[in-house]
């Protein structure tokens, strides 16, 4: 096998790993904060309620920003902040950009639906992301 073309000669092979089961730390929507136990110590979720915290975090977490995270984890909504565009442009790009960030992740099946609620405020929205993953049907509203 030469060095210069390391894939020569090797095998491909394609069988579908199980995932292991997916675990964060539990999250208060509400308060937009962790959820510890008596002790100070982090209480987990897994499964479903494990992706939705995900979801949230990845949604709130400014891709590119944070060397904690991979470059794969966030959204990039700061190039998108004062571009001049219509409402409609504004949440097709929204998608697309949720799309891409949600998507990076293999417990993930599919996106089934994106929805924007306008909140009281003039530039808040209510975003309800619906989708499909590995434990069944998820719906997260950031």
């Amino acid at each position: 096998m030469s060095a210069e073309f390391p894939f020569i000669g090797a095998e491909i092979v394609s069988e579908e790993t199980e995932l292991p089961l997916f675990i964060q730390p539990a999250w208060n929507f509400n308060e937009d904060e962790f959820i510890y136990d008596d002790n100070g110590n982090h209480i987990f979720v897994e499964g479903k309620e494990a992706i939705k915290v995900w979801i949230y975090k990845a949604l709130k977490t400014e891709r590119f920003s944070y060397i904690a995270y991979s470059w794969q984890y966030g959204i990039e909504l700061y190039p998108f902040i004062r571009k001049v565009m219509g409402v409609q442009e504004r949440y097709s790009e929204l998608k697309r950009m949720i799309t891409e960030c949600l998507m990076v992740n293999p417990y993930i099946s599919s996106i089934d639906n994106i929805e924007f609620n306008p909140k009281n405020r003039e530039n808040e929205v209510i975003t309800t992301v619906t989708l499909t993953t590995v434990y069944g049907e998820v719906s997260v509203d950031v």
